[in-house]
């Protein structure tokens, strides 16, 4: 199943940095929850930033990365290197937007759309809604930011970790192969998670027991303190052409991504808003 957001790229990237010289700049990549391929990762996100210093006009291996699919050390990486620039996911930018002065750069564009939904699965006439699965057994990859799935995915109605019993999964086919067997009761997932349900040919219809508002889709974040307004203007426009370039293309169609958008930063202003009111 194909991830979510400009994070996507980074499902193939492992726990370290790529390669890079002593004054290349390092964009921290975090991704909560994902799996990686280690075989892989050195090549996917080089590929990437070798494309976008071309199209930005900065010289070769300007820009390094490291990569990390743990909460705690994405914290720790961010305020060890205070990057200019960090990919993250909503949860990671929401949380440590005003410690980091993080603004939003730029969106990707999926499907057409800049946003997605969220929804629990479970298997089809046993639940009705998320009141009735109280107690039980939740899975999926989000759980990996219990304050995002609170704060934003429940809107400040439901407290995860209190709620439900957590199940945590960095694959969101194991999660769904494990409620198809009745190993668990309900699993949360994205929207590319969503989408991907019917080519699983699972046993066990599933339904939806909850649908979340639409989310925005999060992108590239810059520190506004240590970087000017021309700087983050470069970057974001070299990853707005990224997906037009031949070789950029390559990598844009082989994650589903159409392209990548100026953010319009008021689209995250209800998300600032329910992370400061949610539990």
């Amino acid at each position: 199943m194909r991830k979510t957001c400009f994070i996507i790229i980074a499902c193939l990237l492992s726990p370290f940095s790529a390669n890079g010289t002593p004054d290349s700049e390092m964009i921290v990549v975090c991704y909560p929850g994902g799996s990686v391929n280690a075989k892989d990762a050195n090549g996917a996100m080089s590929s990437m930033l070798r494309v976008v210093e071309r199209i930005g006009h900065w010289q070769e291996n300007s820009f390094n990365s490291l990569f990390t699919a743990k909460t705690d050390e994405c914290r720790k990486q961010i305020a060890q290197n205070n990057p200019k620039f960090a990919i993250t996911s909503l949860g990671i930018f929401l949380e440590l937007r005003a410690k980091h002065n993080l603004i939003p750069v730029v969106q990707p564009l999926i499907k057409g759309r800049t946003s997605e939904r969220y929804r629990v699965m479970a298997r089809k006439d046993k639940y009705k809604s998320l009141d009735e699965l109280k107690g039980k057994t939740l899975g999926g990859t989000v759980l990996e930011e219990p304050a995002f799935v609170g704060k934003i995915v429940f809107a400040g109605k439901y407290d995860p970790a209190s709620f439900f019993v957590l199940k945590p999964s960095n694959q969101a086919i194991r999660a769904l192969r494990s409620l198809d067997k009745g190993e668990l009761d309900a699993v949360i997932v994205n929207e590319q998670q969503f989408g991907g349900l019917a080519s699983l040919h699972m046993e066990t219809p599933f339904e939806v027991v909850f649908a979340s508002e639409e989310i925005p889709l999060m992108g590239a974040v810059a520190n506004s303190a240590v970087t000017t307004q021309e700087e983050r203007a470069r970057f974001g426009k070299a990853l707005e052409e990224m997906c037009s370039d031949t070789e950029g293309k390559k990598l844009c169609d082989l994650f589903g991504l159409e392209s990548f958008i100026t953010v319009d930063s008021a689209v995250f202003e209800p998300m600032i808003k329910l992370w400061a009111e949610g539990k």
